[in-house]
């Protein structure tokens, strides 16, 4: 009788190996197929009418666990594609139209919130694209066409900040505005073919700081904020040298031999004149001098190593480590295209 059982489960094993994995005359698929790798593990399974997939394929990692599902709508063109990791999870889902993104997707992370909303249009993005915080709020929403960003955009910066603007065929055009959380102008300014161009204004605390001018891309001027303690403007090309007097206070040497002395801290002001003219020339003591009235190195009577600066301050400037690689590159550089160098460095 054992015997017989254990024939009978062969025969069996047959017929159902037998009814799956079938081509017909014209050598189309037909009928139940399962895949297995040289180790025997399934890969996928499903269903084939006259070679188109129709119903529901199922994919699977080694282990046995869902991959992936495609459930057909029209055999072998249009289904609904799901991905899960190895944990079960479902990480995207939507629509394929000829092996074509097409339609909404979604997106999630591994706790199931999602991610970002995507549309696309045969396997481009075209249409809404929205995605999330980790806590599921609006982090940021555009539109594409084409696959270029094309209308308006909006992200959220902080917890209520935000910036807006406008893309034209992947460019920004036209005004763009930052606000903070408290909802105060952050920065404001405009774009033409994506370029900055024309007035770029910056504020802190609803107070003009920075004030700006662009062409095409190009940084035509810096004008920052310098408190007298009345409110002045001044070019970042008209300041040679800045220097911090305790914490509050920031000594502001212009070109013409003028020396100014601004209620703020150095930190904030260099942040306001920025990296494109100046360098940290010693970051413990908090100096910045304009890359371009280096002149070299010479030493002290003591024989330390300073700065040779063009026009010269009324105080020694000792460069650390840092701003001397930095000098070196640039000599380096420009050499290049100036016999001699630039600098003339006395080690």
């Amino acid at each position: 009788m054992r015997y017989r059982l254990i024939i009978l489960a062969l025969m069996m094993t047959g017929i159902v190996c037998q009814a799956q994995n079938q081509i017909d005359k014209q050598g189309r698929k037909q009928g139940h197929w399962v895949k297995t790798d040289k180790q025997g593990a399934k890969l996928y399974e499903g269903d084939f009418v006259d070679d188109l997939e129709t119903g529901t394929f199922t994919y699977y990692f080694p282990d046995g666990t869902v991959r992936i599902t495609n459930t057909y709508t029209v055999p072998g063109k249009v289904c609904r594609h799901k991905v899960y990791n190895n944990r079960g999870q479902l990480l995207a889902e939507g629509n394929f139209n000829q092996k074509n993104r097409d339609g909404l997707w979604t997106f999630y992370d591994t706790g199931g919130r999602r991610l970002k909303l995507t549309t696309y249009k045969m396997g481009v993005r075209h249409g809404l694209q929205v995605t999330f915080t980790s806590n599921g709020d609006t982090a940021e929403v555009c539109n594409w066409d084409d696959n270029h960003r094309h209308g308006r955009w909006w992200k959220r910066i902080g917890k209520q900040g935000y910036i807006t603007a406008t893309f034209v065929h992947g460019g920004i055009e036209g005004r763009l505005v930052e606000y903070n959380d408290g909802q105060q102008l952050v920065r404001e300014g405009h774009y033409t073919a994506g370029e900055r161009n024309g007035s770029w204004k910056y504020y802190d605390q609803a107070q003009l700081v920075v004030d700006e001018s662009w062409k095409m891309g190009s940084l035509i001027d810096r004008r920052v904020r310098l408190l007298l303690p009345e409110e002045r403007f001044v070019s970042i090309y008209n300041i040679a040298y800045m220097a911090p007097q305790g914490k509050s206070k920031t000594i502001v040497y212009l070109l013409d031999g003028t020396k100014l002395v601004h209620h703020e801290g150095s930190d904030v002001l260099y942040a306001r004149v920025g990296n494109d003219r100046f360098t940290l020339a010693n970051r413990e003591a908090r100096i910045m001098v304009a890359t371009d009235l280096v002149v070299g190195t010479t030493r002290d009577r003591e024989g330390r190593e300073i700065l040779s600066l063009d026009p010269a301050p009324d105080f020694n400037v000792y460069p650390d480590d840092d701003c001397l690689r930095m000098l070196h590159s640039l000599q380096l550089n420009r050499q290049t295209i100036e016999d001699g160098g630039l600098f003339d460095f006395d080690r």
